[in-house]
């Protein structure tokens, strides 16, 4: 155990924040060596003369920057190290864990089914460009003019031109930074965003700037003042519930959004990868500003996961920047996923399985609504997931772990965070990514964990 203790007559409001400043500040003036064994949070909570959730938190909050690795049965210790960060879901499913940690769409046999008959129709019809160029302009001219029907599904009026294929959203988003975000720039996004954006920025090089959200989404004038103190390049934006909070922005703030880039000449990333899925939703922040929008979308989440092909959209000024990274990232997007994605919008099996998955979901949103009565969290009806924020006295890190030991694996909603600022320990839900009765139960072990009395893991010692 180290020798070196936090002094109690530094602390400040916020507690938590106080207690975390002072042990990074030791741990980078090397008071608090790599691999020490920080106290147990009663212990310090009692030294200190603390609560074990003030405690809990300043703890979370190191293992957010990366400096404390915990680990369950053993304790927290110094990790100055860098390490990966890891995803808010399993890596991969193990034994009989009840996994509502990855977002995923609701699917039952007859999505396989589906994805075998068009396996099948592809044997017969693929073309020899699909099987034999190299070239992305000998493949996808006639994707692209589908892939414009299917934008206006999701509000968006494009040409063929400024649009090109993807494997899917990560990709999309990817080649999107690339193009607007050079190395050392600034981009903005939401406060609790994609977790995706935090290695990111580290792997391309630039810097990532969480600002405040409300629910109605990113604050304008949030937007406004990053313009003006910073060198803002762009803002990624999910506007349209996919977003860790499950918000809906509507319209008037996507038009108030699109007034700030435009103010400051600043690129938008849009992400929407759950487009017509969301029923009755405002247009796109595409739609209010085209000329510097790059908006992504795509199939996983809304037809089926094996359908790894997505669109991305780019306004003339960045459409030979998009070319370009995407050539060197990617090259393009795979031929044979996109031949079956271009059958199924103009076939209209695409829209005819987006419409099922709505059903789904909702049947799914209504299990939520009577497993969790009582219980105070956010939701959109056509949403993948549900956000819930724990109780003051629930530290995020250890509800994760008693959940996980009771056998169903929920998302640490730290994962998501993008700020510095005061932190609302949360975890994220998702609704699709098992069956009714599973989902049911894990639902039922989220409620009695905080309906209970809140329990810390003893540590073998």
């Amino acid at each position: 155990m180290t020798l070196w203790r936090p002094d109690p007559a530094l602390i400040r409001r916020p507690a938590y924040q106080s207690l975390a400043d002072q042990f990074a500040r030791a741990i980078h003036d090397g008071r608090l060596a790599n691999g020490a064994r920080l106290p147990t949070h009663r212990r310090l909570a009692d030294e200190l003369k603390l609560s074990v959730q003030t405690v809990s938190r300043a703890y979370e909050e190191l293992i957010r920057r990366g400096l404390v690795s915990g680990e369950i049965g053993r304790g927290s210790f110094v990790q100055t190290q860098r390490r990966e960060p890891e995803p808010p879901y399993l890596p991969e499913r193990l034994g009989e864990v009840i996994d509502l940690s990855i977002l995923k769409p609701v699917c039952e046999p007859m999505h396989l089914e589906r994805l075998k008959q068009a396996l099948g129709w592809l044997a017969e019809n693929l073309p020899s460009s699909s099987a034999l160029s190299f070239r992305p302009n000998m493949v996808f001219p006639r994707h692209r003019a589908v892939a414009v029907e299917w934008l206006r599904h999701c509000g968006l009026d494009v040409s063929a031109q400024n649009v090109s294929l993807t494997n899917g959203a990560t990709a999309g988003m990817t080649v999107a930074l690339m193009s607007v975000a050079p190395p050392g720039s600034t981009v903005a996004t939401e406060a609790i965003g994609h977790h995706t954006l935090i290695p990111l920025a580290r792997y391309l090089g630039f810097n990532l700037e969480g600002l405040p959200i409300d629910d109605n989404g990113l604050i304008p004038e949030a937007l406004d003042e990053a313009c003006r103190l910073s060198d803002i390049r762009a803002v990624f934006v999910q506007p349209s519930v996919i977003n860790p909070t499950a918000t809906l922005m509507d319209a008037a703030r996507r038009e108030q959004i699109a007034a700030v880039a435009r103010r400051y000449d600043i690129a938008i990333i849009e992400n929407d990868v759950l487009g017509p899925l969301v029923e009755g939703r405002p247009p796109p922040i595409a739609a209010f500003a085209p000329e510097r929008t790059l908006y992504v979308t795509s199939f996983t989440k809304i037809v089926v996961p094996g359908l790894r092909i997505g669109y991305l959209a780019a306004p003339d000024r960045y459409a030979a920047a998009v070319a370009n990274r995407h050539l060197v990232s990617n090259w393009m997007a795979t031929p044979l996923v996109a031949e079956i994605a271009t059958k199924w919008v103009t076939d209209g099996t695409a829209m005819e399985l987006v419409r099922w998955q709505r059903l789904a979901l909702r049947r799914r949103q209504e299990i939520a609504a009577q497993v969790l009565a009582g219980v105070d969290y956010r939701v959109h009806r056509d949403g993948l997931h549900l956000w819930l924020q724990l109780p003051g006295d629930r530290a995020e890190e250890s509800f994760v772990s008693q959940a996980r030991l009771q056998g169903v694996a929920i998302a640490p909603g730290t994962s998501f965070r993008i700020s510095a600022a005061p932190w609302q320990p949360a975890v994220r839900i998702s609704l699709g990514s098992t069956t009714e009765g599973e989902l049911r139960a894990g639902l039922s072990v989220v409620t009695k964990l905080l309906l209970g009395d809140p329990e810390h893991l003893l540590l073998a010692i």
